[in-house]
């Protein structure tokens, strides 16, 4: 059965004038008056409360207050029992999620609802509607200036053992074991005793990683041999191969083996440069990848707002706008059209976005145009200093060659999908750079050819070269500030969590929190004497 309290709802009686005037202004102008004026009357109630029945079964906790607590624990960075602890016994807490009764029924939730609430969260992806919500409640209310935002991304970890192979192999092997002892006990006992006390006795993994360097690959061999037969042993077995750790065995198989003709040795292991980096990194977290920069994990999106030093109000609040989350091997490059997607979709749709290279693909830049937003990020690649390239010769206003390096015209030009410049024979033939120059020798003229795609990130590499670019671009390092504010309030970087689902509803609800804590700030700031100093 539904329980609602509408936070906009009006009350006869103030239910806070137990409180003194200086502490109520506490609260008001930190974070807690903040979520309970702004933030919690914006959650999506309406998309919660659809998994609970209106008329049927006990009540549900209020939901306005429960869905909070769950934004509030991340946002805070707090284990369950903590959460619980708060949620029954702090000030802040009660004021900003609006609970102003006494009883256990208002101010008590046990572990089991806590766990309950966040599923339903968790399992319908409610995270980034409830975030969106906020966020854009925020923009609407600080008048947030959304024309310039900034991207990057972040390498986060999930609560999981870093693992080398021989940990992966075995450790796949004893979740087999253990879930097919739970719920197949006639099979299990079909598997050879040796198997069984190598993989679940409880020396078993301290075996594994006590084995010396020099008999790693034997080990290893080893241990892909029992994976393979049992493997083999269940293949024909419809209510084996159905269990999600029998088909994580077909994973590492798959991942780390090359099968042979061999009866004696059917199994060869890869060569670790040949295994790819979303295979598996840990049974316990399957969709945890690798990441050749930054290892095991997963990686978030950040894009935030932010204004130069002459756009900047007397205090300006920058505003995470969008998190994604995603496995750790995913390239940035993919990143950056469905991060401005999703800010068209909150209508907080930036002018200009300021990203490193990785982002600033050709693609990116005509994507973006086509959706009216300038990309700020300097060309992928290097160019080889030592020898001369298009960007060293001499344009027109228009972006027309008009001489060569050494101040030479071209005598004739073809336009097209793939320019042609030519250039007098005479001219080239004696030029002291001609073992250099990109330029071709053809039967009357020396060519230049490039592609509009060739002509567009040279354009982009001379105007790098500009102290107005420079001046731009500059202000994308901020967004490595923000990274940090991200890990040092919530916590983000070492989560609690194991699973693509759990680690997104952490993550995002955590860039909330960051939102939250800026918007405190900055209402704080707002309200301060000239001169006075005070701590949000």
């Amino acid at each position: 059965m539904l329980t609602v309290k509408n936070p906009n709802q009006l009350n006869i009686f103030d239910p806070w004038e137990f409180i003194t005037p200086k502490r109520r202004n506490l609260l008001d102008n930190s974070w807690p008056g903040l979520f309970r004026e702004h933030i919690l009357p914006s959650i999506p109630i309406h998309k919660v409360a659809k998994y609970f029945n209106e008329t049927f079964g006990r009540p549900t906790k209020e939901l306005y207050a429960m869905v909070g607590a769950l934004v509030l624990q991340q946002t805070l960075d707090l284990t369950d029992e903590e959460t619980v602890r708060e949620y029954a016994f702090d000030m802040q807490w009660h004021y900003a999620l609006n609970i102003t009764e006494e009883s256990d029924r208002a101010k008590y939730i046990s572990l089991k609802t806590l766990w309950n609430n966040r599923n339903i969260v968790v399992q319908n992806n409610l995270e980034d509607d409830i975030f969106k919500a906020g966020t854009g409640k925020l923009a609407q209310v600080f008048d947030v200036n959304i024309d310039k935002q900034r991207i990057d991304s972040v390498h986060i970890k999930s609560n999981m053992r870093r693992l080398g192979r021989i940990g992966i192999f075995s450790e796949s092997i004893h979740k087999f074991l253990v879930n097919l002892k739970r719920n197949r006990q006639d099979r299990y006992e079909t598997i050879a005793k040796a198997v069984v006390d190598k993989y679940l006795s409880e020396t078993a993994f301290g075996c594994f990683s006590r084995v010396k360097p020099s008999e790693s690959k034997k080990t290893l061999k080893d241990v892909s041999r029992d994976l393979f037969d049992l493997i083999q042993q269940f293949k024909g077995c419809p209510d084996v191969t159905s269990m999600y750790s029998y088909q994580l065995l077909e994973r590492v198989l798959k991942e780390h083996c090359n099968l042979t003709d061999d009866k004696d040795s059917p199994v060869e292991m890869k060569e670790p440069k040949a295994i790819a980096s979303d295979s598996l990194q840990n049974p316990s977290d399957p969709d945890a990848t690798y990441s050749g920069h930054k290892g095991q994990g997963y990686q978030v999106q950040v894009m935030e707002t932010f204004c130069s030093d002459e756009e900047k109000k007397e205090y300006s609040l920058n505003l995470i706008t969008h998190v994604h989350v995603e496995p750790a091997h995913h390239s940035d490059a993919n990143a950056l059209i469905p991060a401005i997607e999703s800010t068209q979709e909150q209508n907080l749709k930036p002018k200009e976005v300021t990203a490193d290279a990785l982002y600033g693909s050709d693609e990116n830049c005509e994507r973006a145009k086509q959706q009216g937003i300038e990309l700020i990020a300097p060309a992928m690649g290097s160019v080889d200093k030592d020898k001369l390239s298009l960007a060293d010769f001499q344009f027109s206003e228009k972006g027309d060659v008009v001489a060569c390096p050494q101040g030479n015209a071209p005598a004739k030009v073809k336009k097209g999908k793939r320019a042609s410049i030519g250039f007098a024979s005479q001219h080239c033939q004696n030029c002291p750079n001609l073992s250099n120059c990109p330029v071709k020798k053809g039967k009357k003229y020396y060519y230049l050819r490039f592609t509009d795609k060739e002509m567009r990130i040279t354009k982009r590499r001379i105007y790098e070269q500009s102290d107005q670019f420079k001046d731009r671009y500059r202000w994308r390092a901020g967004v490595e500030a923000t990274m940090s504010e991200y890990d040092r309030r919530t916590g983000v970087k070492q989560l609690r969590v194991r699973g693509l689902k759990a680690v997104k509803f952490c993550a995002t609800l955590k860039a909330l929190g960051v939102n939250i804590f800026r918007a405190a700030a900055l209402r704080v700031s707002e309200m301060m004497p000239a001169g006075a100093f005070c701590e949000a």
